[in-house]
């Protein structure tokens, strides 16, 4: 007897990510803004690993993470030649048509930096200021209020950014001793977090107090596991209404790296915690430091928080598909949008939204390419030699033979062409 299907009464509600409203710190170099914060998109921030004293090969690097789609990139500020340096960087990005706000990422020497370098300090946008490295003792209050005091007089955003590594000893200790005087003791690594919190969320309130405003604080603290970095962003985001920067430090090289850093931040991204990110990754011999930013954008992208590029599927194919072709063909049209789209993104508005479906055989691949705004599905082991084509969601043509790559990129062109090129003819003819 056949038993009656269920009923689905409750509405399923679609997965978005979270919304959090906070305060907005604007981050400007020239004509330049960066908003953190707010209803400013979640921004993308990466760091150089260059010799900040060599001045053309830093802004070279700075210039291709820029390009990449960094929109805030920090540079090492940690002697006297490096802070030399930073205007001569700044410049030279000027020079090459690169606008892009420079952070500098000071530690144990900034106050001197700052304040002895006038130079450097109006020529970054932002400073990263790391509470537990500042000074010890009385140094330590005196020492940041030296560094927040040039924020304020250049109008300059704070990044407080505490980091479990190098966390305020003094401070750690004393919360420590705190909790073994309570009559049931917290967990070691429940005072780890709220001593992280404590610094950075202090640290805060004394520079507002020292004469920065509310506005020009980013708040971070940032740890090497995935579960502790969630548990104390979670906690951070409830203590206050400051733009948080996310990040795992220390995520280390290649898939290990990439796939903690995307669990960490997607987790916090989705419950709306995070206003900038950095993908902290350790580059594999000859890997491009940009490799930081891509994974970055796409993790923005895959959560739908932001389009960069297109995108495109693609199976990733079994034993209906021992041909490589479709997977060839996915990476050569992969390659070419990206390639294309510092072009395209003026040329073409909305084109970073489009969907390309590139799929290996018959199963899946009508499907999936009536989803995408232009599809193929190539023949897979013992179907037809034959490719159809569907251009939103009906099927257009078939493509046959050997040149299906070059003609479905030409289709591909044509198509972005016809769909996105009368945007900008829109746009070019409406009244001023």
């Amino acid at each position: 007897m056949t038993q009656a299907r269920p009923a689905l009464d409750d509405f399923i509600e679609p997965a978005v990510p979270l919304v959090r409203r906070n305060l907005q710190a604007q981050v400007r170099w020239g004509s330049r803004l960066v908003t953190i914060g707010g209803d400013a998109p979640v921004r993308v921030q990466s760091m150089t690993n260059t010799d900040t004293v060599d001045v053309i090969e830093t802004a070279i690097q700075v210039k291709e993470l820029a390009v990449a789609g960094s929109e805030l990139v920090r540079i090492t500020v940690n002697t006297p030649e490096a802070a030399v340096a930073v205007p001569h960087i700044r410049d030279q990005l000027d020079r090459m048509g690169i606008d892009v706000p420079l952070v500098g990422d000071f530690h144990y020497n900034g106050h001197r930096l700052l304040t002895e370098f006038p130079a450097c300090a109006e020529a970054l946008s932002k400073y990263r200021i790391n509470p537990g490295n500042v000074g010890k003792g009385d140094k330590r209050d005196k020492q940041f209020a030296q560094m927040v005091e040039v924020a304020a007089k250049y109008d300059k955003v704070v990044r407080i950014g505490v980091n479990w590594g190098s966390l305020d000893q003094e401070l750690l200790a004393q919360m420590m001793d705190e909790n073994g005087k309570r009559a049931e003791p917290f967990e070691p690594q429940q005072i780890m977090y709220r001593a992280i919190i404590t610094s950075a969320v202090e640290s805060a309130r004394r520079a507002e107090e020292v004469g920065l405003k509310a506005g020009q604080i980013v708040l971070s603290c940032k740890m090497s596991g995935v579960q502790d970095l969630v548990s104390v962003y979670r906690a951070l985001a409830k203590r206050c209404d400051y733009p948080l920067h996310l990040g795992l430090t220390e995520a280390g090289m290649g898939t290990k790296g990439t796939v903690a850093s995307t669990a960490a931040l997607s987790l916090l991204l989705q419950e709306g915690i995070g206003d900038t990110i950095r993908v902290s990754l350790t580059p594999q011999p000859g890997e491009a430091r940009t490799q930081e930013v891509v994974v970055a954008l796409e993790i923005l992208q895959a959560l739908g928080l932001r389009s960069f590029n297109p995108s495109v599927t693609a199976c990733p194919g079994c034993g209906r598909t021992t041909s490589t072709t479709f997977q060839e063909l996915a990476k050569q049209i992969d390659d070419y949008l990206r390639l294309q789209m510092p072009v395209w993104r003026a040329r073409y508005p909305g084109v970073e939204k489009m969907k390309v479906a590139v799929m290996g055989c018959i199963v899946n691949g009508p499907g999936e390419s009536k989803h995408a705004d232009i599809g193929i599905s190539l023949p897979g082991t013992g179907e037809a030699p034959a490719a159809p084509v569907f251009i939103d969601g009906e099927k257009a043509l078939t493509l046959r033979g050997e040149r299906i790559a070059e003609e479905f990129q030409a289709l591909v062109e044509n198509y972005i062409e016809k769909r996105y090129g009368s945007a900008t003819a829109q746009h070019s003819t409406a009244p001023a």
